[in-house]
């Protein structure tokens, strides 16, 4: 199936955008969000990507809009960089989603789902160690943490053990392969809706690809970015994700949550405020979800960017892991 971008008219209500702004679509993918703002108003989209394939996919846009967009391979927690490389000091909106294109999932090379076998791979910059790499070299204590805090998976400790014992014999190339040990490690399917390998692939994806580092680095190179008055928002599809989103948001907006949901939330004290109007959790509706059925678990959360300097603090990842080149030396 062709990438479907999510919540597409949520994401440019929030931008909103106006002639003569500047915006970065930190996750291009398909173009989806880049088309849908450069229609929206005769404004400039800085597209940028860290999967190689995704400048291939930018020639329509570079085509249909040659003065109004340009396409940056890189990170997107490297957003500001990247702004500046492009000529733009300051931007007016940023997007990013976090979700998986449908690119990479759909094509079996790029080994980031099961559901056709394929390479162990699950790099989107095609570069560094794969999924391959970690899986036939990390302690077992370590794969169980990773599986454990990354894909909140109950089974983690089993599921660590089967491959560390399955790689002695052989080492993992596939990912059927690795689904295959999964499913016997937790002994089968059991009913379940869901194939029991599911949080395992997030998990070794988040961490092959360091996302939760990589969301951190953008939301603060966001803050270093946007001027007064620049419009954030993220897609989030992993309920980490929209935790450090959502703390991010409260604590440079300077508010913490209460205890309880019954607890208001509070002002805090510390620098000023860099962020305001942090607009509440949306949701698909359910007519999204019928015709896209990736959209059921996103998350889309925004706030405007205020005239306050950057704080020094850094952003909580909310877990406890290794690096990627820490375990796959």
């Amino acid at each position: 199936m062709g990438h479907i971008p999510v919540m597409l008219d949520h994401v440019v209500e929030h931008l909103a955008p106006k002639s003569g702004e500047v915006f970065l679509d930190g996750t291009f993918g398909g173009g989806g969000y880049s088309r849908r703002i450069l229609e929206s108003a005769e404004c400039h989209v800085i597209g940028v990507d860290r999967d190689p394939d995704a400048e291939t996919r930018s020639a329509p846009l570079k085509s249909d809009y040659p003065d109004r967009f340009s396409f940056a391979a890189g990170r997107f927690g490297e957003l500001d960089e990247i702004a500046r490389a492009c000529g733009h000091e300051q931007l007016d909106g940023v997007v990013v989603d976090l979700g998986v294109s449908s690119f990479q999932l759909d094509e079996a090379d790029r080994g980031f789902s099961f559901m056709r076998d394929g390479p162990l791979d699950m790099r989107m910059s095609q570069s560094g160690p794969s999924a391959a790499d970690l899986v036939n070299s990390a302690p077992e204590a370590v794969l169980a943490n990773i599986i454990f805090q990354l894909g909140e998976e109950r089974d983690s400790r089993r599921i660590a053990r089967r491959i560390v014992e399955a790689r002695q014999a052989e080492a993992f190339t596939t990912t059927l392969q690795l689904a295959e040990a999964i499913e016997k490690a937790v002994g089968g399917r059991r009913g379940k809706k869901t194939h029991p390998a599911t949080k395992s692939f997030q998990a070794l994806r988040m961490f092959v690809n360091e996302e939760l580092v990589e969301l951190a680095n953008a939301l603060e190179a966001a803050e270093r970015a946007l001027k007064p008055g620049g419009r954030l928002v993220v897609v989030t599809f992993h309920s980490l994700e929209d935790r450090m989103v959502k703390a991010f948001m409260a604590e440079r907006s300077g508010k913490t949550e209460g205890g309880s949901r019954f607890m208001p939330v509070v002002q805090s004290e510390g620098p000023a405020a860099t962020f305001e109007k942090v607009r509440r959790v949306t949701a698909p509706d359910v007519a999204e979800i019928a015709a896209n059925v990736r959209a059921r678990s996103s998350r889309l959360r925004s706030a405007v960017r205020t005239e306050a300097p950057v704080w020094d603090a850094e952003t909580d990842l909310s877990v406890d892991l290794p690096l990627l080149s820490e375990v796959c030396r």
